[in-house]
């Protein structure tokens, strides 16, 4: 199947989901690629619910692809919105990428630009691997809820099928299958996500369009390092009650 491509007549573009899907991921990717299309690109990382992966820790890998990148510090118990986003949501010269943070609470932060959004390219990301992922139910209440804070239509659906760096074609693929049985009764699904070091092996092994991901795994180190110099417990992330419910 093709390779997906975003459209390059998208001028902003909005990722939302459940906390851990692998938005940060998909919007530090695609910010690079809108940039090398001669767009005057600006990032805003807008996750303001956990304070271990965040796109602002890419901020010199996408400054270094030309994209502006824009971020408050302040995290979970002090959100500060980060300014500067009307101006250029309305200036229509400019390309505007919205790392939103997950589930409903991170998506509240930008219910109150919904009137600049409506004609916005929001993406609905899905990773059938988490355990609020795992059923139609559940996909179903973190949309709602996520919309009604983001006070936004239906969106577009992105698979992101990853149990991390280590994941095998295999896993991807069924990730894949599993992710098409819960979303499709309901909603088309666009494309689905994947590792570079992946796509040789899955390449023409699915009907849906393809989207590589060049900076997942250096992400995901750099993330992993930058938690260990903050001397985080890896496997206890912290402050995440807000925007995370275990089952």
């Amino acid at each position: 199947m093709a390779r997906y491509v975003p459209d390059p007549a998208q001028r902003v573009t909005v990722f939302l989901g459940e906390a851990g899907c692998g938005k940060s991921e998909l919007a530090v990717q695609w910010a690079p690629t809108a940039a090398e299309r001669g767009r005057d690109v600006h990032f805003f990382d807008l996750d303001q619910t956990k304070p271990l992966l965040r796109s602002r820790d890419a901020a010199a890998l996408l400054e270094g692809a030309g994209v502006s990148v824009h971020f408050e510090q302040q995290c979970a118990d002090a959100p500060t919105q980060v300014g500067g986003l009307v101006p250029l949501l309305l200036d229509k010269s400019k390309s505007v990428i919205l790392d939103v943070g997950g589930n409903d609470t991170g998506a509240r932060l930008i219910g109150g630009y919904a009137h600049l959004l409506k004609s916005a390219d929001a993406w609905f990301v899905v990773n059938p691997y988490r355990p609020w992922s795992g059923t139609v139910e559940h996909i179903d209440g973190t949309l709602s809820a996520v919309l009604k804070a983001a006070r936004l239509g239906l969106p577009r659906f992105l698979l992101n099928p990853t149990l991390g760096i280590g994941t095998t074609a295999e896993e991807f693929l069924v990730g894949v299958e599993q992710g098409l049985r819960l979303l499709t009764p309901y909603v088309k699904v666009e494309a689905a996500a994947v590792s570079e070091t992946l796509l040789p092996e899955v390449e023409g092994r699915t009907e849906l369009p393809l989207l590589p991901l060049l900076g997942v795994v250096p992400l995901q180190l750099l993330a992993y390092y930058i938690a260990l110099q903050r001397g985080c417990d890896i496997d206890k992330p912290r402050n995440l009650a807000k925007s995370v419910t275990v089952e």
